[in-house]
């Protein structure tokens, strides 16, 4: 309980405590509050070293902004002050700043409630002296522990705990208890801390019960007594525990018993188990019999086949003797057509010679005619010419008039000079010609390339919006798979089911398609799809009643325009068409209707009608495709077949699928949306690229045609000057030349003209000559070549007769080999069944050994076996079944051991148990029968105390008191007596007046101060039912104690003014020759520094 022996305050030198005198001092209006700390300076007591409270400081708290700091002395602190001066406020703020609940102060039922109107949190510093032998880690936080709490305005709070320094130590609450427990300190102990509202509950309180409550909290006997209570709950739920485990001691002995008599029990199943023993042995060669009688009907069937496989080979040679004469006819007709082709052949060089010849020589002849006919048209122009000269000479002689020759030659020098220019003009034209070109081939591939870029962009936009919406039906179709096969599927089956339920339709119609199959390879999901197409999206009706029906339907899901699902009208059967006869049948590669899973016949139905699925295969590898379908020949009934990326291939053709992956029978349907989201963005991202050439490529075009307007300007101004240069040079040409005509250089071109026209005379006879030379090298080549054809054409008019008798031959030769092969064939056939059948022989031969092997191993001696292997089998089987059943009824021996060892296990492990368990309370009970006996002597010891405190604090004031103290019904009943002596009666308090009360309380309060331990006392109005001599002798009393327990810190709040109870006086330092004591009132800041 306590940690130190208090020093009673009844001794002699207490008792002889001269009274301290009393004057009134001057009360600063502007203080609301005082603390004021009374020291004796003569005691020779030590003030506290550990837990006492140092200072308080309060921010935003209750209605206070600022408070404090409070700086408290060691022993008696007075908080005096009007009402809501803050004093309860520093009460409650030390309670919870030392981690007190907030119910515990009585001012609110939340810490929420402590934090200032207006603000978002409030703030408790507490300051605890840690000095001493006791300090609590003195090296960590040195001569002052300061605990600060901060209160948000949601309820919640955190606390730092810091050094004299102001270093942060922890910010744990555990540690605040570790300090807490270390001082003793208990913040909801009354008797350490005594509130406003329980000081007046307490003081107006007229229950015994609450006053033994108070007595039991304030001394831990109620603690005590929790403990104890909780202790004996745990023995009596170990005493349940330990009925329980007799209880299953007993069932366990039980079961323990019965294992022993089942495994004793099961000695009879020796005889079954011999008795099975030697019909195994009788089967084991009874197996031998009759695999060696297997062995001789294969001998027998071994022998029929090699007669027969001798009367084959002996058809298989008389067709071999047909077949030769039938090459031999054969050879001999080809021999002679061969002869034939060779002569043929042997012409025919010559012939293709002749004929090259020929056209040879057509093309010189050709050749020659151009070159004579392209002369005698320039003999003609030449001849024409010279006749318009001549003529123009005779005109310019005949002329009367002449220009001067000067004039001639300035107008000849400037139409030269205007040439000139016009040339230069003309080539910078073609220059520009050029260039422009050059810019509109630009443009023109610019325009093109962009088209090409904006119809890509917009294919690519087309693939991204369809990619968008299949992305979309994907992850639709994660929550209802029915939206893979359109958005509008599920609410159109819903209108379906109604409809079928309100009775317009026959029979309920059945789609889509897809959702009503299964494959039983994902791998083959896209090559399903490639064949069936739109027929998962389809819809089955029994007749055309019903369709009409579900077109009404499906209008409403529908808008015009947009396609529909198809509807298959055909009648329902309950059984699926028998496909075997026309189905294909291919060892290796499945076909549509064999890797579907399909429950529902209408569906299996329809597909085979619509698609044939019976005849199309499903191969994997597109190159085995091809092998299969077009290297050899198709298998039986195959029409096509399908790859696992959806190409289609035919036995001539080969169509490649435009899809990459399933749309509706995909099961991996996270992975398909991944992949198309990883499409949509390369499609963005492919769409962004594309605008970007787009924009570069009009850039390009837009500089092209700002070049190619330019040179058009420069072109126009250019043929401008030409126009202008080409008329000035045509206005001086037209000049007539009346003055001065050149005759002497028309004379020279006349005879220049002469000369030509004898040349052109000579080369058209050479070219004639030739002419005629190529036109009869022409006709002799033309006869021969017509020569040596005739002669091919007569041979080859032999060679007819001779192919038709080929034709019959190889016929013949044909018809001979097929029964040839019709013999191989069946003699293949005969051949391999004939070692089909020596095989087994082999096999059998083995398996005759091992069987023999095993039964002389099961038994050596071979038994003579009546009975077959079947009949020896059945009665196995019937006595191994009898075995079982004992076993069933028994069980098997080492089971049954097994289950005993554990039984026996378990029960000694639980007895072991129980005993323990027993030891343990036998214990407990010595324990706490010892521990409550000094728990009573305990209690009964701190009674009495408490009854001679209380009986001696009354005798302060002439008083008799009693205290009965009844622990069987938990009641304190406080009698008082307020006379002298015998005089008065033993009354009740609650007869007492408010002043005799509120002393006694206060008497009972100091009684229970001597008997509890804590560093420090809290008192709350405990004067404010008191009269004035009442408070003085409470105030004596209360001082009394604090000087004889200077250890302990006592702080007292009271409305009270205190002005006329204690008044404080120092005396300042002695000087030499003082005659006189001057006297000063003290201040508070004098009276701290006092304590």
């Amino acid at each position: 309980m306590a940690k130190r022996k208090e020093d009673g305050f009844f001794s002699p030198e207490n008792a002889k405590r001269p009274r301290r005198e009393s004057e009134d001092f001057d009360k600063d209006s502007d203080e609301d509050e005082c603390a004021v700390s009374l020291t004796k300076d003569s005691s020779t007591l030590t003030a506290a070293d550990v837990g006492i409270i140092e200072s308080i400081h309060l921010k935003n708290f209750m209605c206070h902004s600022m408070l404090g700091p409070f700086k408290f002395g060691s022993n008696v602190n007075f908080v005096v002050g009007n009402n809501g001066s803050g004093k309860s406020a520093v009460l409650t703020a030390l309670i919870v700043g030392l981690g007190g609940k907030a119910v515990a102060t009585n001012r609110g039922s939340s810490l929420k409630g402590f934090v200032k109107d207006g603000q978002n949190s409030a703030d408790i510093t507490v300051t605890l002296r840690n000095r001493g032998e006791d300090a609590y880690r003195a090296n960590v936080y040195g001569d002052s522990i300061v605990v600060q709490q901060h209160i948000t305005l949601d309820g919640s709070r955190s606390y730092k705990l810091k050094s004299q320094t102001g270093t942060v130590v922890s910010t744990r609450k555990e540690e605040l208890v570790a300090i807490l427990d270390h001082f003793n300190i208990q913040v909801d102990n009354p008797v350490s801390v005594l509130t406003q509202e329980m000081s007046k509950q307490f003081l107006q309180s007229k229950n015994e019960g609450d006053k033994y409550k108070f007595f039991m909290k304030a001394t831990q006997l109620e603690q005590m007594k929790e403990d104890y209570s909780y202790i004996m709950e745990t023995k009596e739920r170990t005493k349940e525990q330990i009925n329980q485990g007799e209880e299953r001691l007993t069932e366990l002995k039980r079961q323990c018993l019965e294992k022993e008599e089942r495994f004793q029990s099961i000695a009879g199943l020796s005889t079954m188990k011999t008795n099975l023993e030697y019909l195994k042995h009788e089967m084991a060669w009874a197996v031998v019999n009759e695999i060696e009688k297997q062995l001789n009907a294969i001998r027998d069937n071994i022998k029929i086949g090699e007669d027969r496989a001798a009367r084959l080979e002996r058809k298989m040679e008389e067709q071999q003797v047909k077949l030769n004469e039938a090459e031999k006819k054969y050879a001999d007709i080809q021999d002679k057509l061969e002869k034939i082709s060779q002569e043929t052949n042997a012409r025919a060089p010559e012939c293709m010679a002749l004929k090259a010849d020929v056209i040879a020589k057509k093309r010189d002849y050709n050749e020659a005619e151009v070159l004579y006919n392209h002369s005698l048209n320039e003999y003609k122009a030449l001849k024409k010419d010279d006749e318009q000269l001549c003529k123009r000479i005779e005109e310019l002689k005949k002329s009367a008039d002449q220009f001067l020759e000067t004039e001639r030659l300035e107008r000849q020098k400037k139409i030269w000079w205007l040439k000139e220019r016009l040339k230069a003009f003309q080539d910078q034209e073609n220059s520009i010609n050029q260039e422009m070109e050059q810019f509109q081939q630009a443009i023109e591939k610019g325009r093109a390339e962009h088209d090409r870029i904006r119809r890509e962009e917009l294919d690519v936009k087309h693939a991204l919006n369809y990619s968008q919406r299949q992305l979309k039906e994907l992850k639709d179709s994660k929550t209802d798979r029915l939206k893979r096969f359109g958005p509008h599927v599920p609410a159109l089956l819903e209108a379906i089911d109604d409809a079928y339920r309100r009775g317009y339709f026959t029979h309920k119609p059945v789609g889509p398609l897809g959702a009503c199959i299964h494959l039983r390879d994902p791998e083959l999901a896209l090559a399903i799809e490639s064949c069936l197409k739109g027929l998962l999206q389809a819809y089955c009706c029994h007749n055309h009643a019903d369709e009409r029906v579900l077109q009404a339907l499906m209008k409403r899901f529908y808008s015009p325009g947009t396609s529909r699902p198809q509807i298959i009208v055909s009648e329902f059967q309950n059984e699926m068409y028998d496909v075997r006869h026309r189905t294909v049948h291919h060892p290796e590669f499945p076909t549509v209707l064999t890797a579907l899973e399909i429950d529902n016949a209408v569906v299996a139905n329809s597909l085979i009608d619509m698609r044939n699925i019976e005849t199309v295969l499903l191969i994997k590898n597109n190159s085995v495709a091809r092998a299969v379908m077009q290297s050899q020949k198709p298998p039986k009934n195959c029409r096509e077949a399908f790859t696992a990326d959806g190409d289609q291939v035919f036995a001539g053709r080969y169509y490649s699928s435009e899809n990459t992956r399933p749309k509706f029978l995909s099961r991996d349907v996270d992975s398909e949306i991944s992949n198309l989201e990883n499409e949509v963005e390369n499609k963005k991202a492919q769409i962004v690229n594309l605008q970007q050439h787009l924009s570069a490529r009009e850039k390009d075009i837009k500089q092209n045609e700002e070049l190619l307007k330019r040179c058009q300007l420069h072109y126009k101004e250019l043929k401008m000057k030409i126009r202008k240069s080409s008329s000035e040079i045509r206005e001086l040409e037209n000049i007539e030349e009346h003055k001065s005509v050149d005759i002497a250089t028309l004379e020279d071109e006349a005879h220049d003209n002469k000369m030509k026209m004898k040349m052109t005379e000579k080369q058209m006879e050479q070219q004639k000559k030739n002419l005629e030379h190529f036109k009869s090298l022409k006709i002799e080549a033309e006869n021969k070549y017509d020569t040596i054809k005739l002669k091919i054409n007569q041979l080859s008019e032999l060679a007819d007769p001779l192919k038709d008798e080929l034709n019959l031959a190889d016929s013949e030769v044909d018809n001979q080999k097929r029964g040839k092969r019709h013999y191989e064939d069946k003699q293949k056939e005969h051949l391999d069944t004939l070692n089909k059948k020596k095989r087994e022989l082999d096999m059998k031969e083995r398996e005759l050994e091992e069987k023999m092997s095993q039964a002389r191993q099961i038994c050596p001696e071979r038994i003579e076996v009546k009975k077959s292997a079947s009949m020896l089998d059945k009665e196995i089987n019937r006595l191994r079944q009898k075995i079982q059943a004992e076993h069933a009824s028994h069980g098997d021996r080492e089971e049954i051991m097994r289950q005993y060892q554990e039984a026996r296990e378990t029960y000694l492990d639980l007895d072991s148990k129980v005993r323990t368990l027993k030891k343990f309370i036998k214990l407990l009970e010595e324990i706490m029968t010892h521990r409550y006996k000094t728990y009573q002597q305990f209690r009964r010891c701190l009674t009495l105390r408490c009854k001679l405190y209380f009986d001696n604090l009354l005798s302060q004031r002439a008083y008799c008191g009693k205290m009965n103290f009844d622990h069987k019904n938990e009641t304190l009943a406080i009698s008082v007596q307020p006379g002298e002596g015998n005089k008065a009666a033993f009354n009740d308090m609650r007869a007492l007046s408010g002043g005799e009360r509120s002393f006694s309380t206060v008497c009972f309060i100091l009684s229970l101060w001597s008997i509890a331990e804590s560093p420090f006392r809290c008192l709350d109005e405990f004067d404010v039912y008191m009269d004035m001599v009442n408070r003085r002798i409470a105030m004596d009393m209360i001082l009394k104690m604090a000087d004889s327990q200077r250890f302990r810190q006592f702080i007292l709040l009271t409305p009270q003014s205190m002005s006329k109870l204690i008044r404080i006086l120092r005396m300042s330092d002695p000087e030499r020759g003082q005659t006189t004591l001057p006297f000063r009132p003290v201040t508070q800041e004098d009276d701290d520094d006092g304590n």
